[in-house]
């Protein structure tokens, strides 16, 4: 991936900061985006410095933030050769019946709209004339039904479609996929499996939950010329987890 460079959402940390982590150690530069400025900051210096990474702080929903983000990318490095849309808010939990509604389309704007406007973003900017590829992180709960977090579920099974939609819409100059993770040890999903963590693993074959680094190799196959034939596709990244049907 030498003189590549990704922009990746939701890159300071957990899933985000793997993936771009294993962007810049096969040689692209990477534009990280998030909210707080400070987190950034560390994910910048992990990272390998300004050199290989800047950030961008600011919200998904601002399409100001979008627009800056990529155009940070093609000022800073030159180009915009991949695309990773990582940013996923779950504010609430429980069941649908009781969702607050303006909650509901909090999670749907943040985090299926505001992908699909940072694709523009980086269509007009950079994509529809140069190519590219893009990946969106999606989640098993867009799959099957998942307790108590079907909101979220709903949004990322939005976004599986989306993936497929946008692979036959911008084929062949951009291909477009997505992973979706099982539980990953992130902040994000601390709660479902913090005190419990051997009872959750026991119920995935590879005998372990998933780390953002296994999120990372993943994303880095799907990104880069290996995947070159692969478009429109949703990996499953899951231990197994789904395979145990129930």
């Amino acid at each position: 991936m030498d003189g590549r460079t990704a922009l990746v959402t939701g890159g300071s940390r957990g899933i985000g900061l793997a993936i771009a982590q294993s962007l810049v150690d096969r040689g692209a530069r990477v534009v990280v985006t998030a909210r707080k400025p400070d987190a950034l900051a560390e994910a910048v210096a992990q990272l390998g410095g300004p050199d290989v990474a800047v950030a961008v702080a600011g919200h998904a929903g601002d399409a100001a933030h979008r627009a800056e983000a990529v155009r940070t990318a093609v000022d800073a490095f030159g180009s915009l050769d991949m695309l990773v849309g990582n940013v996923g808010v779950n504010p609430v939990y429980g069941p649908m019946v009781d969702l607050d509604l303006d909650a509901f389309r909090k999670i749907l704007d943040t985090n299926v709209v505001s992908s699909l406007g940072l694709v523009q973003e980086a269509w007009q900017a950079w994509m529809a004339e140069h190519g590219g590829s893009i990946l969106f992180v999606a989640s098993v709960a867009g799959l099957r039904s998942s307790e108590n977090i079907g909101a979220y579920g709903v949004s990322k099974a939005a976004m599986i479609n989306l993936t497929t939609q946008l692979a036959v819409e911008l084929g062949p100059t951009v291909r477009v996929n997505a992973v979706a993770p099982a539980v990953v040890k992130t902040r994000f999903a601390e709660a479902l499996y913090e005190g419990r963590e051997a009872e959750v693993a026991a119920e995935y074959p590879v005998g372990r939950l998933g780390t953002p680094e296994d999120v990372g190799e993943a994303a880095a196959y799907l990104l880069g010329d290996g995947a070159a034939w692969v478009t429109g596709q949703t990996l499953v990244l899951d231990g197994g987890r789904l395979s145990r049907g129930r």
